[in-house]
Order: structure tokens, then sequence, then C-alpha cells
């Protein structure tokens, strides 16, 4: 049995900001954006009690929080601080499985330390990274990537969560759908119309049925509410797309909201991008309609993204062979592929 933790940085972009600049301390802060216009990138704790959260509009938080500070993100110094946390990781275990620069999956059933708490292993990288780095992790601990994940959450910020393999079960039943890891705004819409709302609920259904409804993501379900993971922690994984997609809460028809909230989609997708160090050529806009059909448009470049200008350009190309709008609007994304070293993640999957 694997002994797997995930570490996740709390509010990390807007927790180096406040220690970079200590007048931050204590304070709402948001990463990204301006009052006007733009995208929340990261809000540290303070501005999350005011309901501000990652992928929000800015003037939406500005609203939410009038005493929101809004600092630019500084991503060399955001991967700077990733190096010396993954330095730290690299003490304990080299089955390291990063998802961005601010969390990662660790292995460590066989540690260079020779412990056998993996329990006691979390702790030694939370207490490293708060004495070495002062900044907080939260960690969680437990036998797959799936439950480990899900730890990591439970208490945070500067929480660590265990989820033993005879405590599993009755942990997955009693959680949410909402926070099964992959579940998002339409999936659950439709699992609460199937009457799922917790994970016992997903135990009704047989595989077939799951995948009927949910696809090849319903596999997936399938075997998760059972407490079944079998994904090991890929030290060195290819990776090769990264994306950001939204479906709306109200279908929209007119040329100028679709436009509006494609832009948003793309500051998001570039706020994620800007995590990562490899860079990609290709940029592609995702359309979903009212009635379920899909379209895709791409563009490659010769040079990588490297400058956010140009990835505006690009995607107003895009949008501009979508209009006008032919059917109303419920679903929009974009994705930046071709990476040189295929070593980006897919975050999201078209």
């Amino acid at each position: 049995m694997r002994k797997i933790i995930h570490v996740d940085m709390d509010a990390f972009f807007a927790s180096v900001e406040q220690l970079d600049n200590p007048e931050l301390i204590g304070k709402p802060v948001a990463v990204g954006g301006s009052k006007e216009r733009g995208v929340v990138a990261a809000a540290s704790y303070e501005a999350r009690k005011f309901g501000v959260k990652s992928a929000m509009s800015s003037a939406l938080a500005a609203r939410q929080c009038p005493d929101l500070i809004f600092v630019k993100p500084r991503f060399d110094r955001y991967k700077e601080i990733s190096s010396k946390i993954r330095s730290i990781f690299q003490r304990y275990t080299d089955v390291i499985e990063p998802l961005s620069l601010d969390e990662a999956y660790l292995d460590v059933t066989d540690n260079k330390m020779g412990l056998n708490s993996a329990t006691f292993i979390a702790q030694s990288i939370k207490t490293d990274i708060k004495t070495e780095l002062n900044l907080i992790a939260s960690a969680g601990v437990s036998y797959n990537k799936f439950l480990a994940k899900l730890a990591s959450d439970q208490d945070k910020p500067n929480g660590l969560f265990v989820i033993l393999p005879e405590e599993a079960q009755s942990y997955i039943d009693s959680l949410p759908i909402r926070r099964f890891h992959g579940v998002g705004k339409a999936t659950a819409d439709k699992m609460l119309e199937l009457q799922i709302n917790y994970g016992r609920d997903l135990k009704r259904f047989t595989k077939d049925e799951l995948i009927h409804y949910f696809g090849k993501f319903g596999n997936y379900l399938y075997s998760v509410a059972k407490g079944i993971d079998n994904r090991p922690v890929q030290a060195d994984r290819e990776r090769k797309s990264i994306a950001a997609e939204t479906t709306l809460s109200k279908d929209i028809f007119d040329d100028t909201s679709f436009e509006v909230k494609a832009m948003e989609m793309l500051e998001i997708l570039w706020n994620r991008y800007q995590k990562y160090e490899k860079n990609g050529r290709t940029l592609s806009l995702k359309i979903k309609f009212s009635d379920f059909t899909s379209t895709s448009k791409s563009k490659t470049v010769l040079e990588q993204f490297t400058d956010f200008e140009i990835l505006q350009e690009l995607a107003s190309q895009l949008i501009k062979d979508c209009l006008p709008l032919e059917k109303s609007v419920r679903l929009i994304g974009f994705q930046i592929g071709n990476f040189e070293d295929n070593e980006m993640e897919q975050l999201s999957l078209f």
C-alpha cells in the first residue's frame, strides 16, 4: 500500500507578496487585475473572507471587498520560491509530481529518511517550509492521490489531515459530491438531477450507468467512490497542454458579451500558464452551444508564447472567426498547446 502526501501552499501568490512586503500582512490582497478590469489570479485569506477568490473578475472582487489591495503578479519570484520548496521535498523523496508552482504529490512509501510514518514526514515538510521560507503549507496524507488531495483541503490553512485506509470509505460516503476532484459546476448540476449529493449516492449506480451519464469520467467516479485510485505519483510525467474553460451561468447570444467573456477566460488561462516553466505555440478556442454542439478553432505561431499581448491578438483573431454567433453559447474555453518539451499540464480537457 502506498503512502502519498499532497502538499498545497496556502494562498501561495498572495502569501509571497505579503512575505516580501510586510505592509500587506493581515490585509486583503488580490494578485492580478485591478479595480477596473482583469481577473484575480490569487487571493489572501483575508480577502477570501469577503468571498474573493481566484478566477473572479477584479471588478466583482473590488465590490465584495472595498479595501482590497491589488498587486501585480511576479511569476519569476513565485518560481524562485517554488524551486526552494521543491528542494525541501527532495530531502525526503525523489518521487515528486508537481501539479503547479504551489502544489505537488509525493510518494514517501520508500523515502530517503527511512521513516515509516508519512504523517511525520508531512509535518516535517510543513515545518521546514515555515522555518526556512516563512510560508504556510497544508498537507494531506493517505494511500492514494484522490484521498491525499482531499485531505490537504480539509483543514486549510495550515492543515494536516490524514485519511487512514480503515476510515476512507466512511469519509468518501459522507463527502459532498462538489468536493470530488474533477467535478465542476456543470457535472455537479447533472449529478444533483440524478440525486447524487454525496459519495455514497454514487454506489447506487453501476459502472456502465455512470459511464452513460458522465462518459469516461464515470469510470473514475465508480472507482474513487469505493476508495480506489491506482494512479501512481509520476515524477516526470509528460504534460501536453493547459486550458481554462467555463460553463456559463446563463447562455449568451450577443457578440459583445461573448467577446468579453472569452477575454476573461483568456486572462485566467494566462495566469495558469505563468505557473509553468515551458512555453507553447498553439492557442485554441472552444465553444459549446446551447444545443450541446461544439466547435473549436486554433492558431499556431512560430515563436513560443511569452507575451500576453501576442496571446490577446491571436485570441481576437479566433474570436472574430466565430462571429457573428449563429446560436447561443453555453461554454467558452481556451487552451495552449504545442509545447517544445511536452511538459505542460493538461488542466482541463476539451
